[in-house]
């Protein structure tokens, strides 16, 4: 019998899927843009809101096809082939690697502090070290997501009560006026949505592994509506912290804005422990992004000879040669990549992917035993509005990071075309394995 994952551990993979480097970071860049206080609340409500609208969508779809694989399997099976195609080609190229990259990039930022080189060799060995721990069996990688995503969740726990309740030291970033109504219709707002956007991606994460969650009718929708839920509060908490301590020339335009509100508020000494635990907390991160993304490459392989040679497994069913082609790749990005401009292009093509997932959810038929998502289809359609206009704000004011994005889709378009010997099932087809 194939072993599954508890609650707890799906769960996990979601918290761990989101909490990355984009909370603790992107408030730097979003400074350089919008500096209201309220204006920064609203991008991180919005941005929690509109991921619990995508988590009901997602528990729709998940809870109907019953199949690994998420956006590849439900674009595939509701509109074209071609689309979940390219859904596993952008989480391939961009959508989970580029992730791990990122949290990489950041890891060796977050240890600089304490005499570690700031250097591209330190992610790179972290990639490579925690894919190694994900070849071996399930039971192996759940113990170290569910360890490594605890370590996650008492850390920022800790940093929210520290930096609410321990007397402010400096100048504050609060800015508490009326400039936010003009702020909230700027490019510079729709661009600072895709930072949200990219730090709450990740609501999603368990519903890429849905046939190896235990009862997943039932326990699919509580890992993504509640681990979504418990995230949206920590992120605000948080942006609250670092408004609190520290000023805007402080943070505008930095991506270590943790270590330097925390310096600020504990000193040099406890600054420097904040960073190394953001470090190690990123871990988390890493795994789990590393644990889902194969999945989907693993399924679009299963059905594409182009891919064949990532969908073998080894004997524990776990798709490793998937694995090391997104640490390779994520190795690669790692080496090639400035944060900023990884973290843009890989957002807004997630964001895209995402928005026409969402979009699925509106044409499949619920049956008995499925999670409907409540008010459909006024969630749906606000998320797909909302998704549309920050899309094309950041296209305007961001056309370069955004063409990108869309030129790795027009790959994928010109590689599905030389990739035509394979057979799909039939659209309708919600459940049974993948040949």
């Amino acid at each position: 019998m194939k072993r599954k994952i508890s609650l707890l551990t799906a769960s996990a993979i979601v918290v761990a899927n989101m909490i990355g480097t984009g909370v603790f970071t992107s408030l730097g860049f979003q400074l350089s843009a919008v500096q209201n206080t309220w204006s920064i609340i609203l991008l991180w409500v919005a941005g929690g809101v509109l991921a619990l609208f995508g988590a009901f969508a997602y528990a729709e779809l998940g809870t109907h096809y019953k199949q690994s694989g998420g956006d590849y399997i439900y674009l595939s099976r509701t509109f074209h082939p071609l689309l979940g195609y390219l859904s596993a080609w952008a989480g391939f190229t961009v959508g989970f690697s580029a992730p791990v990259a990122l949290a990489a990039m950041a890891f060796t930022k977050y240890f600089a502090p304490i005499g570690t080189p700031n250097h591209v060799s330190i992610g790179i060995l972290v990639v490579v070290l925690i894919g190694i721990s994900h070849s071996f069996s399930l039971r192996h990688s759940a113990r170290l997501q569910n360890l490594s995503t605890l370590v996650k969740v008492l850390f920022i726990l800790i940093l929210v009560i520290l930096g609410l309740l321990l007397p402010r030291v400096g100048v504050h970033s609060f800015q508490f006026d009326n400039s936010w109504k003009s702020e909230i219709t700027s490019p510079g707002f729709a661009v600072s949505m895709v930072y949200v956007a990219f730090a709450y991606s990740g609501w999603n994460a368990a519903a890429y592994v849905t046939d190896e969650i235990k009862n997943p009718a039932l326990n699919l929708p509580k890992a993504l509506i509640a681990s979504t839920l418990f995230v949206a509060v920590m992120y605000v908490l948080f942006q609250l912290v670092l408004l609190r301590n520290g000023s805007v020339q402080d943070f505008a335009g930095k991506e270590d804005v943790t270590h330097i509100a925390f310096n600020n508020l504990l000193g040099s000494m406890g600054g420097k422990c904040v960073s190394v635990f953001i470090a190690v907390q990123l871990l988390a991160t890493i795994s789990s992004y590393l644990w889902v993304g194969p999945r989907v490459t693993a399924a679009m392989a299963r059905e594409h000879l182009l891919w064949r040679s990532l969908a073998s497994k080894n004997r524990h069913g776990l798709p490793v040669a998937a694995l090391w082609a997104h640490v390779a790749l994520s190795v690669l990005l790692l080496i090639s990549g400035s944060f900023d401009q990884v973290l843009l292009y890989a957002g807004f093509v997630l964001q895209l992917m995402a928005s026409l997932a969402v979009a699925a959810s509106l044409f499949i038929k619920n049956k008995a035993g499925e999670f409907r998502s409540p008010f459909k289809p006024v969630l749906q359609v606000i998320f797909l509005l909302f998704n549309a206009w920050v899309l094309a704000f950041t296209l305007i004011d961001r056309p370069v990071e955004s063409l990108v994005g869309l030129g790795i889709l027009a790959a994928g378009c010109i590689l599905y075309f030389f990739d035509k010997s394979t057979i799909y099932p039939s659209p309708d087809s919600a459940s049974g394995s993948i040949t």
